[in-house]
C-alpha cells in the first residue's frame, strides 16, 4: 500500500505541490532538494528514467483507436465486474470532480467515465481509452506505478515524473485474478490536485477488493459446474489417488491423497511438492490427475520465520531452530514473498540492487540449502518447498483485509537490501493505517512499544484518545508525547 499521505498536502494541496515541483527540479537536477520523495516515488523515478522516459514527454501513446476497444472491452476479464465499480466509484468521482479509469495488466485504458469537465481536461492530456499508462511509456502514475509494484499507490502533483500531470493527483489499485493470481489490470480514480482527498486511496483500495469478491464469487459457480460434470471421472478411479483440477490446475476435488492447492499442469507428468508422481489428462474445463502407485510419500517441512522486530531473526524447519545470518534472512523473506519462484538473476538484483551477481546468489543458495535441507528450498527456479509460516506474511495478509495484525516491529531492520527495504516500508505504512483506521487501545499499545512507532506523534494522538483516562499508561504516552513536542 501507499505510504499515508503527509499532513502539509491535507492542510495545503497548492503549497504542498509547490513543494513537491521543487523536489522534482531537484532531484532531476541534482542539486541538494528541499526534502526527499517518498521512497515509493524515488523507486519508481529510477524505474522510469531507466526506461527512457523522459521528464519533458507530453503524451502517453495511443496504441488502440477508440472504435477498436469494443472487442477488447467485452473479452477482458474485468468486464463482469464494471458495473460493481461503476456503483462504487463513478457516483462519487463524479461528485468529487474526479473520474474512474479501469486499465488492462499492461496498462491500457479500457474504461473511463466521470465528471464532463474533467474528461474534457482528461482528453488534453491524453488521459484517455486507448492509451497505455504504464511506468515505461509514461513515468511514475498511480496506474502504471499499481501495476509495477502490485500495490495500491496514490500519487500528487510534481510526484509524477511527466511535468504534464502535475496539476493531476491520482490514486489507482491493482486487480488480480483469483484463479491464477495474475494482474488483471488497475482501477484509478484521478482528479485536479486542488480536490484532492485522504479518503481517496482508501476507497479505490475498497473497491479493488469488492471487484475482486465478485471475481471470485464467480470463480467458484465456475469450480462447482467443472467439479459437478467431471465428478464421474474421479469416482471412476475407484478409491485410486487422484484429484480434479481447474484448468489453471487448482484442486477441486481429491480422492485418497493429499495435495497442494494448485498443482502444474503445464506438462503430462507431474513432480509434486512431496515426491509423488502424477500424470493430468484432460477434461472439459481441467484435468483429472491421477497419482502413480509405489512414489514415494512425504510431506513438506515447515518452515518458520520470525523476522519482524528488532531482535535477532529466527527460523525453524520441522520445530527444529536454525542459526540463520541476515543475508540468508533476507533470502528467504523474498522467496517466501515469490512463491512462484525466482532466477539467479532476479534474486539478485532484489537482494543487491545493481551490485547483485548472479554467481553469490547461487553460493548464498547452496548453503542455505544446505542448513534448510533441499526439499524447503528449491532450485530452477529457487522458491520455497516448504509449508512456510512467516510472521511478516501473516501481518500482510492481515492488513491487507484490513484487519489489526500482530506485528513486533519492522521487517529484518537492519536490512539493506532494496526489496526488503521496499517491503519493510510498505508493510509498516500498511500496518500502521490499518490501526490508525480500526486499531483498539490494545493494537496502538503494541505498535508503539515498537521501534517504528516509539516517536510517532500520530499513532501517541490515536492511543491517547483510545486510552481510558485512568489508564496508568496515558501518562508515560503523555510525558513521551510532550518531550517530542
Amino acid at each position: 500500500m501507499a505510504e499515508r499521505p503527509v499532513p502539509d498536502l491535507l492542510r495545503d494541496p497548492e503549497e504542498y505541490a509547490r513543494l513537491l515541483r521543487a523536489v522534482h527540479e531537484a532531484v532531476l537536477s541534482g542539486v541538494p532538494s528541499p526534502r526527499s520523495p517518498r521512497s515509493l516515488i524515488s523507486a519508481s523515478w529510477d524505474r522510469s528514467l531507466a526506461a527512457s522516459v523522459d521528464p519533458d514527454r507530453k503524451l502517453p501513446p495511443v496504441v488502440c483507436e477508440r472504435g477498436d476497444l469494443a472487442d477488447l472491452r467485452d473479452a477482458h476479464p474485468l468486464a463482469p465486474v464494471l458495473p460493481l465499480l461503476r456503483q462504487t466509484l463513478v457516483s462519487i468521482a463524479d461528485d468529487a470532480e474526479h473520474i474512474m479509469i479501469v486499465t488492462d495488466a499492461d496498462g491500457l485504458i479500457l474504461w473511463r467515465e466521470g465528471a464532463s469537465e474533467v474528461c474534457r481536461r482528461a482528453d488534453e492530456v491524453r488521459l484517455a481509452e486507448g492509451t497505455r499508462w504504464s511506468e515505461d511509456e509514461i513515468g511514475t502514475n498511480a496506474m502504471g506505478t499499481a501495476l509495477a509494484t502490485g500495490e495500491a499507490v496514490q500519487i500528487y502533483s510534481a510526484e509524477h515524473l511527466v511535468r504534464t500531470y502535475h496539476t493531476w493527483t491520482c490514486a489507482a489499485a491493482p486487480l488480480r485474478d483469483p484463479d491464477t493470481g495474475a494482474l488483471l489490470g488497475a482501477i484509478d480514480v484521478s482528479g485536479p490536485l486542488r480536490t484532492v482527498h485522504p479518503a481517496m486511496l482508501a476507497l479505490v483500495t475498497a473497491s479493488a477488493s469488492l471487484a475482486e469478491g465478485q471475481l471470485r464469487a464467480q470463480l467458484a459457480v465456475r469450480d462447482e459446474r467443472t467439479r459437478r460434470a467431471n465428478m464421474p471421472h474421479l469416482e471412476a478411479l475407484r478409491g485410486e489417488p487422484g484429484a480434479l483440477l481447474s484448468a489453471s490446475g487448482r484442486v477441486l476435488a481429491t480422492e485418497a491423497c493429499d495435495l497442494p492447492s494448485t498443482v502444474d499442469v503445464r506438462r503430462g507428468a507431474v513432480a509434486l511438492p512431496d515426491g509423488r508422481l502424477g500424470t493430468v489428462e484432460p477434461l472439459p474445463d481441467g484435468f483429472l490427475l491421477r497419482v502413480k502407485r509405489g512414489t514415494r510419500v512425504t510431506r513438506a517441512p515447515k518452515l518458520s520465520l520470525q523476522f519482524l522486530g528488532d531482535g535477532y531473526p529466527s527460523a525453524t524447519v520441522d520445530g527444529r531452530e536454525v542459526p540463520i545470518t541476515l543475508r540468508h534472512a533476507e533470502t528467504l523473506t523474498l522467496l517466501a514473498l515469490h512463491p512462484g519462484g525466482l532466477s539467479a538473476d532476479k534474486l539478485a538484483w532484489q537482494l543487491y540492487g545493481d551490485a547483485g551477481n548472479p554467481v553469490t546468489v547461487r553460493a548464498e543458495i547452496h548453503r542455505l540449502r544446505g542448513q534448510l535441507g533441499p526439499d524447503a528450498v528449491r532450485t530452477r527456479p529457487y522458491r520455497l518447498g516448504a509449508e512456510v509460516d512467516a510472521d511478516f506474511l501473516r501481518a500482510r495478509n492481515a492488513a491487507r483485509r484490513g484487519e489489526v495484525a500482530e506485528f513486533a516491529g519492522p521487517l529484518l531492520p537492519e536490512s539493506e537490501s532494496p526489496a526488503v527495504r521496499e517491503e519493510r516500508e510498505s508493510l509498516t505504512a500498511l500496518v500502521r493505517h490499518v490501526l490508525l483506521t480500526n486499531g483498539g487501545a490494545e493494537a496502538l499499545w503494541s505498535y508503539w512499544d515498537t521501534s517504528c512507532g516509539v516517536d510517532d506523534l500520530e499513532i501517541m494522538d490515536a492511543l491517547l484518545d483510545a486510552l481510558a483516562q485512568d489508564d496508568p499508561r496515558r501518562s508515560l504516552v503523555h510525558t513521551h508525547r510532550a518531550r517530542l513536542g
